[in-house]
């Protein structure tokens, strides 16, 4: 659970971020799809930063050239810290993971606009997924009990909810399982690779990098749970922002070409990448149900 005085730290900081990268602003006339002469465009921290700023300021750069309006690309510290920023009207835009995008909608009116397309021309998605070592005794969600399983981060919606139903669907508490939070999902495959946990989250996306970067070895281990297919993450609009934004928002994001998106899109494992497609609140609503269902609210993501 994340304490209040680190959110109001990540926050400060992100603030602090957002105003020194702002200076562009200061030529850019005003208007309104331009509000402030700057869009201020947040990215949850699902990887790592040096990977996530350049692939996402490709993708600002397009919306900028099609709104006419610098967009300032920030990776934020964590889920909360965006949820607060938006909240705070520090973030016009922002990529929420599917959990994170229901705290931002519940609690900053975080309107989701559109989403990662293949080049099939669907919507993306991908899965959560518990692993083991090839020779290990378990076989199923249920033989966790008593065993130790790493999972991301709070807040995450591969890396921390789903596995957290899963073993509420099986009839076990959190308190059954020895769960420690690894601190990302790069990180809690290295704790099963590295043999620190008898299983660990790992969902589609990082196996698909990991396995492309030569970091895991698919045939060492075994994948014993997956979840339903996760629509991929949103990128959204403060809903405080005007209905004219909003609209030529919309109207750029799903009009930007693949290769603005495909270095972003890569990184979700939607590899080629097609047009961004558009969302809405609905998309989404399974999130909303697992959350009701588990009694999550922003406090609980990291």
């Amino acid at each position: 659970m994340i304490k209040s005085r680190h959110a109001a730290v990540a926050l400060a900081a992100l603030t602090l971020a957002l105003t020194s990268c702002g200076s562009n602003s200061d030529t850019a006339a005003e208007s309104p799809t331009c509000p402030g002469g700057q869009i201020r465009f947040g990215v949850e921290p699902f990887e790592d930063p040096a990977k996530l700023t350049p692939a996402f300021q490709v993708v600002g750069d397009a919306l900028s050239e099609k709104l006419n309006c610098p967009v300032e690309v920030t990776v934020v510290d964590n889920y909360a810290a965006e949820v607060l920023a938006m909240r705070n009207g520090q973030l016009e835009l922002g990529v929420f993971g599917p959990l994170g995008y229901v705290f931002a909608s519940q609690e900053a009116d975080a309107r989701a606009l559109a989403s990662f397309g293949t080049a099939e021309g669907t919507l993306s998605s991908y899965t959560a997924g518990v692993w083991v070592p090839k020779d290990s005794d378990i076989e199923s969600i249920e033989d966790l009990r008593g065993r130790t399983l790493a999972l991301s981060e709070p807040g995450s919606t591969s890396g921390d909810a789903l596995p957290r139903m899963a073993l509420r669907d099986s009839n076990m508490q959190d308190s059954d399982v020895k769960i420690t939070y690894a601190g990302g999902h790069p990180e809690a495959l290295l704790a099963l690779t590295n043999g620190k946990v008898d299983a660990a989250e790992i969902n589609s996306q990082q196996v698909a990098t990991s396995t492309g970067e030569g970091q895991f070895d698919q045939s060492q281990f075994r994948q014993v749970w997956t979840s339903n297919p996760i629509p991929n993450d949103p990128i959204t609009v403060a809903g405080g922002t005007s209905e004219e934004f909003q609209k030529a928002v919309a109207d750029a994001l799903v009009n930007l070409s693949p290769e603005a998106v495909a270095e972003a899109g890569a990184l979700l494992d939607v590899d080629p990448a097609g047009q961004l497609l558009p969302v809405d609140k609905s998309t989404y609503q399974p999130l909303f149900d697992l959350a009701d269902t588990l009694g999550l609210t922003s406090k609980d993501a990291g």
